[in-house]
């Protein structure tokens, strides 16, 4: 499946045409934007054969749209938030395409140093460095969500991912929760919806039932790598072990869950 180009942060209302749309058939991942998502996000994407970026709902500070919490090479304990400083023009009910970085010079300037202050040390760094580039060029865009989803795509591509990427504002559904995220999976034509721990505790199935798509739930280990996994950004894991042996770790959990909708 060849991936598209995720569509700029900054579209705005959906466009009267569809974008180029995945092969029917596939699994789902429906998630908002996040700043170097935690490993288990970062899994669950890499489990689906396309990601809709969630850009259209309201921007929800202190959550992970334009915070990461990064860990220390050398103390897995030693915790510390690398946020963008964000402004929301509409206030509270900004959408997350519309949330504007707070002076974005200082902010690149700021996100570049952290990371390599965090991980400069590792022996991946010239890995990891080179395909932060695009997500340091994003903060050019003024848009917090540009950032975000770049940061997502980059480590996807890092991890060999081979899917495509849709942007909600581009598509069409209605609303209520569960429905519009069924109406998404609708329109990619998908076969399955895949769905995170948090989302399973409000998820209605009977809209994915309506339309012939079955709902997986994505529950990954808690040992060994997945240990900190909800909790610390993928970039401690990458920086730590290496995009060969995260990969091999992401690669077994999508054939488990590919084997589960099989079953479904």
């Amino acid at each position: 499946m060849e991936r598209t180009n995720p569509s700029s942060m900054t579209a705005s209302p959906a466009v009267s045409s569809f974008p180029d749309l995945p092969e029917a058939g596939g699994l789902c991942a429906i998630h908002q934007p996040n700043l170097f998502p935690r490993l288990t996000t970062l899994a669950k994407l890499f489990s689906a054969d396309y990601w809709i970026v969630l850009d259209d709902v309201q921007f929800t500070r202190r959550d992970y749209q334009h915070r990461a919490r990064l860990g220390a090479l050398d103390e897995s304990d030693r915790r510390q938030w690398l946020t963008v400083p964000t402004r929301l023009p509409h206030g509270r009910p900004t959408l997350i395409r519309d949330a504007l970085i707070d002076d974005p010079d200082r902010a690149r300037r700021k996100t570049a140093g952290m990371l390599r202050q965090h991980y400069g040390a590792s022996p991946y760094w010239p890995a990891l460095a080179r395909v932060l580039v695009p997500v340091l060029d994003a903060f050019n865009t003024g848009r917090t969500a540009a950032v975000a989803a770049a940061s997502t795509r980059v480590l996807l591509d890092l991890l060999g991912w081979q899917g495509q990427i849709l942007t909600s504002s581009d598509l069409s559904s209605r609303p209520g929760r569960s429905q519009r995220l069924a109406d998404l999976c609708a329109v990619t034509g998908a076969r399955a919806y895949v769905c995170g721990t948090g989302g399973m505790t409000y998820l209605d199935r009977a809209p994915f039932a309506a339309k012939g798509i079955a709902v997986v739930p994505f529950q990954p280990p808690t040992t060994n790598i997945w240990s900190s996994s909800r909790r610390l950004s993928a970039l401690s894991a990458l920086a730590a072990l290496g995009p060969q042996d995260v990969a091999t770790c992401m690669q077994r959990l999508a054939l488990d869950h590919g084997l589960l909708v099989a079953a479904a």
